[in-house]
């Protein structure tokens, strides 16, 4: 079966497969990609922050049943696999876009999956900030809510930068495997040719371009986090 993968009559299918087809493909993997990850940063700051100035000795007490329930949801979604949790928020896809298959539909599972990620590398970032910055803002009277958005997360910003190119390459993943459900991009094209009619090297040129998506956006995520690190600029 491989030994066909790479004859002349496979490079000329395969030609013609990505001049019809892959443009498309690579901008709804993009456009999937940035939109569902800027959905899933508004909704996992916030939880993320809380996670982190809502303990008892945070900035900003939080009621501990209230912690409990947060960080419970965050950590039951983050242990569904995403193939399931695909299958499992189709009712809510369909109420949201009016349909369970396509681009846009794709957009819900990946965001659904990614938030929860997102607020605990949020909580990550925060964690990092040293505690002597945070007790000499609150020496100077300042409120929880000047903490958090002047103090904690502006110190925090590199590894925030570093965290969320984490995130996209997560989400640039999970992408590709919502094809298995109906989900454009290069994932459904590497599903369609790839696994359902052998044509392995199509698959073979579409995990290669996600690849280098991943690269592009590995290499701006460093570059934005190393010019935003004081402690680098300071050298």
């Amino acid at each position: 079966m491989l030994s066909k993968a790479f004859t002349a009559e496979a490079w000329n299918e395969a030609v013609s497969i990505i001049q019809s087809e892959f443009g498309l493909a690579i901008w709804e993997t993009l456009y999937v990609t940035v939109l569902a990850t800027a959905i899933a940063i508004v909704i996992g700051l916030p939880l993320g922050v809380l996670l982190v100035v809502g303990e008892k000795n945070g900035v900003l007490p939080l009621p501990k049943w209230f912690m409990t329930i947060l960080g419970g949801i965050i950590n039951i979604l983050r242990s569904v696999p995403f193939l399931i949790l695909m299958i499992l928020v189709i009712p809510i896809t369909r109420a949201i876009v009016g349909t369970s298959v396509g681009t846009m539909a794709s957009v819900v599972p990946l965001v659904i999956a990614a938030f929860p990620f997102i607020a605990r590398l949020v909580e990550s970032s925060l964690r990092e900030v040293n505690p002597n910055i945070i007790e000499m803002a609150q020496s100077t009277g300042a409120s929880p809510f000047q903490i958090i958005w002047k103090v904690m997360i502006p110190e925090s910003v590199p590894s925030l930068i570093s965290n969320a190119t984490i995130a996209i390459t997560t989400i640039l993943g999970y992408s590709a495997m919502s094809g298995i459900i109906g989900g454009g991009g290069l994932g459904k094209i590497a599903i369609n040719y790839g696994y359902y009619r052998y044509k392995y090297l199509v698959m073979f040129i579409a995990v290669v371009l996600l690849v280098i998506i991943v690269e592009v956006f590995q290499r701006i995520g460093t570059k934005l986090a190393t010019s935003s690190d004081k402690r680098l600029k300071n050298k």
